[in-house]
């Protein structure tokens, strides 16, 4: 009897942590960097493992120039570092990947508190910030290799001069040329160009149902996003029809941003409505970015735009305290 605790409700028999849950979001991007590997070889894991590294040194060299405790044991820098491996091309040389997981960390991350207090989502920031210095660079899309050629180390030729100095053929994506044809099942399973982790709908929902699954994602913000993405496409006309749609939800960023970035726990809102409101945002931004904006894509702006505007959700939406009755009622019970 003497090891008999007793203590009164909730009773909690799961501690989750930081790191395990870092860990398991790492898990559920497995799928999509095996993905990578088999459609562009074997430098689509070398740029991951660049970020990676770039994002954890970033992170530890900021907290050894400030004299404080190191913090890359919880993962999110190594979730970080995959996150923007996942948002290049295969074709960026090899100091991109690394300027951008310093910029991720040192900068977006650690500059503004550490975890939990970055104003917007490190990768996607680090991404906008690569797609604006490197543009050429970061909007170069090349087809899938073929294995059966001997193509597996075929972009390493990419990591000194990327894809403007060396003879690879870059391909339109669907998103920007509507004249661009890709069969729906290659877009859902990843044989067209595109990022590195973008291309692939399967791999993506693989994680995103296992995240779902584990309680450590919200599904309502990829559902609404994606949902709300759809239909503003539609009726802002990007598309001719509807049978486009499905090609629609498996091309560029969307399935990514939406299930592992959009739901950010520090950058996302903390209640249903503000949820809600943050997810038809990001959605209808990532619409008009796509139907009227400078560039094909829209997912990372719309993403990073809302997380800025995420603190005002926070403040003006505010959760019904527990017990608290409407005025009507407590009127009645008197």
């Amino acid at each position: 009897m003497k090891n008999l605790q007793m203590s009164v409700s909730p009773h909690i028999t799961a501690r989750p942590t930081t790191r395990s849950i870092m860990i398991e979001v790492v898990i559920a991007l497995l799928p999509a960097v095996i993905a990578s590997v088999v459609f562009y070889g074997f430098y689509a894991l070398f740029i991951t493992l660049l970020s990676v590294g770039a994002a954890v040194f970033g992170e530890a060299l900021y907290n050894m120039m400030r004299k404080r405790k190191q913090t890359i044991g919880d993962f999110s820098a190594v979730v970080t570092g995959v996150l923007l491996g996942l948002n290049l091309p295969v074709t960026v040389p090899f100091y991109v990947p690394i300027i951008g997981g310093f910029f991720a960390t040192m900068v977006v991350k650690m500059l503004f508190g550490g975890i939990g207090r970055n104003f917007a989502n490190p990768a996607l920031t680090a991404r906008i910030f690569l797609l604006l210095a490197w543009a050429g660079f970061m909007t170069s899309f090349v087809s899938p290799i073929n294995w059966a050629n001997g193509e597996a180390f075929k972009y390493f030729e990419c990591a000194l001069k990327g894809a403007d100095g060396v003879a690879v053929v870059t391909s339109a994506t669907r998103l920007s040329d509507d004249s661009v044809i890709v069969p729906v099942l290659d877009a859902f399973l990843g044989r067209t160009g595109g990022s590195l982790g973008e291309t692939s709908a399967l791999a993506l929902l693989i994680g995103g149902i296992f995240l779902a699954i584990r309680k450590i994602i919200d599904w309502k913000i990829p559902v609404v996003f994606i949902a709300t993405t759809a239909f503003f496409t539609l009726v802002f006309g990007k598309f001719q029809n509807g049978a486009e749609l499905p090609l629609l939800l498996f091309s560029g960023g969307l399935m990514l941003g939406s299930i592992f970035m959009a739901t950010d726990y520090s950058t996302s809102p903390n209640t249903f409505w503000g949820v809600m409101i943050y997810a038809f945002g990001c959605g209808f931004l990532t619409a008009l970015i796509r139907s009227f904006g400078g560039y094909p894509e829209g997912v990372s702006f719309a993403i990073v735009l809302m997380n800025i505007l995420t603190p005002l959700l926070d403040k003006f939406i505010l959760p019904k305290p527990f017990g608290k009755q409407k005025k009507e009622k407590v009127k009645e019970a008197k």
